[in-house]
């Protein structure tokens, strides 16, 4: 997001914090019903683009919110999307977007909250791991079918699959990602997911890929490396690939550092063939 929709963002996530530091305000329940605002929105347009037309003044816009969401979903909801609607955004789009992003914080609030957020975020990534290297599970999880009866497969599949073996965040927000994708990709969901869920710690995500696993020395050396590096506490999410030969390679954001002997091979062979 740019510019107006950017500062937009930022002062909702203010007022969320602001939000559910209120002991009596249910996380959880926050987030199921964003999650319902953000399904509205993305599916009346017009709708949409009345709520973020900078020509309407933003109490206006307000009161449109209560009038459609009072008795719909609680109170604190509406207060929140309201004072989104007065800030002006760039796209129209970019409320949805918004939206959604800020159940899924909602939810790992939730978590945060019952102190399993570092759990949360290992099963996010690990889940990950599973669908990148689960092609049949992949394509079954991220049909983009719009289909009712398909969708609730998708959601049931999740339930199948992570019932009882995972927190009962993780479960609802897989379940949300693969029944409403809204153009993301299940794997970039999920790393989305992940980076949310280190920002809620205040440090960022590196995705390190190793042919063997890491011992726990070589873990710290390369956890504080990457932290000097970035200037930032960095959160790492270890995958074991045999294919990388050997080395190291490690993902942040999107920026790649590239350590395998598999990479130097590539290079030398693209040298060769050039």
């Amino acid at each position: 997001m740019i510019g107006a929709s950017r500062e937009a963002v930022e002062a909702a996530r203010e007022r969320l914090d602001a939000l559910t530091d209120n002991t009596r305000v249910d996380a959880a329940d926050l987030a199921a019903d964003l999650a319902a605002v953000t399904v509205l929105l993305d599916r009346e347009t017009a709708l949409r683009r009345l709520l973020t037309d900078p020509a309407q003044s933003g109490e206006r816009k307000a009161e449109l919110v209560g009038r459609l969401l009072t008795g719909q979903v609680s109170g604190e909801a509406v207060d929140l999307v309201s004072g989104m609607v007065r800030s002006r955004w760039s796209a129209s789009r970019n409320l949805v977007d918004a939206l959604e992003q800020l159940a899924e914080a909602a939810d790992l609030i939730a978590a945060e909250e019952a102190g399993a957020l570092d759990t949360v975020e290992d099963e996010l990534f690990r889940f990950g791991r599973i669908v990148v290297t689960s092609p049949a599970l992949s394509a079954a999880l991220s049909a983009k079918d719009t289909d009712a009866a398909r969708i609730a497969a998708r959601a049931g599949l999740i339930r199948e699959l992570l019932g009882g073996r995972a927190h009962e965040v993780t479960i609802r927000l897989v379940t949300r990602l693969v029944e409403r994708p809204r153009g993301r990709s299940l794997d970039s969901g999920l790393d989305a997911l992940c980076s949310l869920a280190a920002a809620r710690r205040g440090r960022s995500v590196a995705v390190v890929t190793s042919a063997v696993p890491l011992s726990d020395a070589q873990r710290q050396r390369l956890g504080d490396a990457l932290s000097r590096l970035y200037d930032r506490p960095i959160q790492l999410n270890l995958d074991v690939d045999p294919t990388v030969i050997g080395g190291i390679s490690v993902r942040v954001g999107d920026e790649v550092i590239h350590g395998t002997i598999a990479d130097r091979l590539d290079e030398v062979n693209r040298r060769m063939a050039g």
